[in-house]
């Protein structure tokens, strides 16, 4: 279980930095279904882009990856609303089907990501977790505190 486990946070892990480093480089879609009562929508985007990648990131490092599973699930939160307002006002996005029986799963799916998230901000042996940074630097660092 724990292979699977960690071969899924790799994947999220990089799904998510992908998505995020998708609003910088093409915020026009996500600027589109920020729900207008948001102020400074551009902002909002690229800013969601930021923490997206940051806690990519920090899902593959071990002494901050609860934090960053919690932060992912505070996002995922956040960005609901852009994902109600997309179905509700059925906003078309080039790429995208706009159907409304994709919006039906779509919606759901964020409590999905919710608790993909969540099953990482449980206590875990360091040892056995996915990380970027190498397990021997993660000891070193932790024994000097």
């Amino acid at each position: 279980m724990n292979k699977y486990k960690e071969i899924l946070r790799v994947f999220l892990a990089i799904s998510i930095i992908v998505v995020g480093v998708t609003h910088f480089i093409v915020p026009e879609p996500f600027v589109k279904i920020v729900p207008p009562q948001l102020p400074y929508p551009l902002g909002l985007v690229y800013l969601s882009g930021f923490y997206e990648i940051l806690g990519g990131i920090g899902l593959l490092v071990p002494p901050v990856s609860q934090a960053a599973a919690w932060g992912l699930i505070a996002l995922f939160i956040a960005v609901f609303p852009a994902n109600i307002n997309m179905a509700v006002n059925h906003i078309k996005l080039e790429h995208i089907p706009n159907s409304p029986w994709l919006h039906v799963v779509r919606l759901p799916f964020q409590a999905v990501l919710i608790a993909w998230a969540w099953w990482y901000t449980k206590s875990y042996d360091w040892e056995k977790q996915a990380s970027i940074i190498p397990k021997s630097l993660i000891t070193k660092g932790l024994k000097l505190k």
